[in-house]
């Protein structure tokens, strides 16, 4: 049953449309949040955030734009201050991911991944940052285990989820005085439409995952949603600066 922890709070989640962000946003509306919901404008993309403005009439709008254009996180933060009267959460959960070797990684590769994974989670930030302040808000950046464990394949994500992580422990010394929080969640082998698109017998991933972890099953979108609206929440007011881990225990510090 919900306990509407987020009533009153309006949050603009980029990457809402699948997978972890689509957790999340149903996780928010059921506590008493209304949602922004930011996806790629391609007609899969489209579809699912369709489907989420439907089932959660009034309470989530769909916001297309691609966040490696610069232009687009501050027009997103207007759009959603103009439906809903303000931002009290940012949850920076797009990414842009592809399994290359490091040798073969391009320039614009290296680019897109920083562009969308880092430079949008700032321009967010910066965007929303008055009502953030006015409202005490607080922001969510998501990194990667990957960042703890290394992957081969993904050198340029993995920098860019490194990357997240300083951001949030830099900025959250910054904006603290504002009475601002930012964490961190840091997802482990998380089974979400993209991983099942790639792998559709999940055995062998399960194989390679599950020795690793703790935990002897696979993680779900729907695990990770908790510790979103908990940091989203006022049960989280004393909490910043942090990355929590959500792996099934895969690393421990």
């Amino acid at each position: 049953m919900s306990s509407q922890r987020l009533s009153g709070h309006v949050a603009l989640i980029t990457g809402g449309s699948r997978g972890i962000g689509a957790a999340v946003v149903r996780a928010f509306v059921a506590e008493g949040a209304k949602v922004a919901i930011n996806y790629l404008d391609i007609p899969e993309r489209r579809k699912e955030a369709e489907d989420l403005v439907s089932q959660f009439k009034g309470d989530v709008i769909a916001l297309a734009g691609d966040l490696s254009d610069p232009e687009v996180p501050a027009a997103l933060v207007k759009a959603t201050q103009q439906k809903f009267g303000k931002i009290t959460t940012i949850v920076a959960n797009a990414a842009a991911m592809q399994l290359k070797p490091w040798r073969e990684i391009t320039v614009a590769d290296w680019d897109l991944t920083q562009a969308v994974n880092v430079r949008a989670t700032w321009l967010l930030i910066n965007a929303a940052y008055d009502d953030l302040k006015k409202h005490q808000g607080n922001i969510i950046t998501v990194t990667s285990v990957m960042t703890e464990t290394g992957q081969p394949g993904q050198i340029h994500y993995s920098a860019s989820k490194a990357a997240i992580i300083g951001l949030t422990r830099s900025l959250a010394r910054e904006i603290g005085a504002d009475g601002v929080r930012i964490n961190s969640v840091m997802p482990g082998a998380i089974r979400t439409e993209h991983e099942v698109s790639l792998a559709p017998d999940p055995k062998p991933v399960d194989d390679l995952v599950l020795p690793l972890q703790s935990l002897k099953r696979r993680g779900f979108p729907t695990d990770l949603a908790g510790a979103f609206v908990f940091l989203a929440s006022e049960d989280a007011a004393f909490i910043t600066g942090q990355v929590i881990n959500v792996d099934g225990g895969w690393v421990m510090y």
